[in-house]
């Protein structure tokens, strides 16, 4: 299985989203071809319904910690409750690598 599909699996079963977007960003990175280490994840859920956003990220963090120990690099993390992703206008975009 994929690390992305892993992600995706952890995610859906720890935070029941309502939407979720696991992005492979390594090819924007100096890595070789086909990697598996840079992750942007964008996900929705209601559980994240009064918690501060530095709560929201251990919470991923913690579900991706054997990820984040075994080969992904780098987790860009961008976490919403329904209310937040209904008014926000687009999902902030991810800086270029200066590596």
């Amino acid at each position: 299985m994929s690390v992305a599909q892993t992600i995706t699996d952890k995610l859906n079963q720890s935070f029941t989203p309502s939407h979720l977007e696991v992005i492979n960003e390594s090819n924007r990175h100096h890595v070789p071809p086909n990697s598996e280490t840079h992750f942007k994840v964008v996900i929705v859920s209601d559980l994240f319904d009064g918690q501060r956003p530095l709560s929201r990220h251990r919470s991923v963090n913690g579900v991706l910690a054997d990820e984040l120990a075994n080969g992904v690099h780098a987790l860009s993390i961008n976490t919403y409750t329904q209310a937040e992703w209904q008014s926000l206008v687009e999902v902030p975009r991810t800086p270029n690598c200066k590596g």
